[in-house]
């Protein structure tokens, strides 16, 4: 089996399609799983105020990073992802033209028919995936195609508002759970919005302008290696978004965010946790778009909703627990571990 046929397999829009159609119903299971585990965590008495806050700063974070694409894409003037439908009409019509005008064995119009509505499998792909049939192929699987300088930019422009969006609406519905619950909620808004900007910051924007000032780099030199550019791309990650990314943050939320609060200038430097390393997996993401890969782009909303989780609670180093609250929470859980 050729590698290519992997690279197929993967990027075949009925997949990627069918999979941002059940994205919702993932987080949904998501986090109704971390709500139950909190709650087993709680004490009887701060149960229901626990579970309520937990559920509005989810479901306001979820409906936000469902939303997000269609948004960045409203803004940003690029076209929305298709949809199964949409994808099953071309495919019907790819087919049923090339059958019409090519003789081919039983065996292969069985695997083209199934192509028009369902998702074909490895062997199945390996079998078209020949210089024979490339050109048919391309049509029902585009190949990945390098992004070109001009285009750069603006995907990245999609990319940072598509991760701003969870980010704010964690944070929105972090204040209006705290609201809900707690009479000294407006002192626990300057966390969120500080625990945003490091989420957005260190997480997410300034991944995606490494990335593509590597890129654009590249892309000026004339390198158009796929490998190159990959290595380019997380090297312009790891200088600005891992590196720089916290450092940036942190300045912000003292020179500019606990002013505006009337927060005293406090030590309360947010470091970099196994978890927000981990959160970085959004820019293999990243990488993969801008070397004009698509397989993994339905991952972005699971991604982006835990950076809006993490503001909605609030989430900073250094805290006491309090079984109360999901932001402390978290991180007891974390140092038990």
């Amino acid at each position: 089996m050729k590698l290519s046929t992997i690279g197929r397999y993967l990027d075949q829009p009925l997949l990627t399609a069918k999979i941002n159609k059940n994205i919702p119903a993932l987080l949904t299971i998501g986090s109704s799983g971390l709500i139950l585990n909190q709650l087993q965590n709680t004490s009887k008495e701060d149960r229901k105020k626990t579970g309520l806050k937990s559920a509005i700063i989810l479901g306001v974070t979820i409906l936000s990073a469902v939303n997000a694409p269609k948004i960045a894409a409203y803004v940003t003037g690029r076209k929305p992802s298709k949809t199964v439908n949409e994808i099953v009409k071309e495919n019907t019509h790819t087919v049923t033209e090339f059958l019409a005008q090519n003789m081919v064995s039983d065996k292969l119009a069985n695997i083209l028919n199934r192509a028009k509505t369902k998702i074909l499998s490895l062997k199945e792909i390996d079998l078209i995936n020949t210089k024979q049939h490339k050109t048919l192929l391309d049509k029902l699987i585009p190949p990945p195609e390098n992004i070109s300088a001009k285009d750069i930019f603006r995907e990245i422009g999609w990319l940072s508002i598509y991760g701003a969006v969870p980010v704010a609406g964690g944070i929105l519905g972090g204040v209006a759970a705290d609201k809900i619950t707690e009479k000294n909620w407006k002192d626990r808004v300057p966390n969120k919005v500080k625990e945003g900007v490091y989420q957005y910051l260190a997480n997410i924007f300034l991944c995606n302008i490494g990335a593509g000032a590597a890129l654009a780099v590249l892309e000026k030199f004339n390198i158009k290696s796929k490998a190159a550019r990959c290595v380019g791309m997380v090297s312009g990650i790891l200088l600005t978004g891992v590196i720089g990314g916290s450092v940036i943050a942190n300045y912000i939320s003292k020179k500019f965010i606990n002013p505006v609060f009337s927060q005293k200038s406090k030590d309360d430097t947010r470091t970099p946790e196994l978890l927000d390393l981990g959160l970085h997996t959004d820019d293999i993401a990243t990488v993969s778009l801008l070397s004009g890969l698509k397989w993994i782009e339905p991952s972005l909303p699971v991604l982006y909703a835990i950076s809006g989780y993490r503001a909605g609670i609030g989430y900073r180093n250094h805290q006491h627990v309090d079984n109360s609250k999901p932001e402390k929470r978290l991180h007891f859980l974390r140092n038990k571990c």
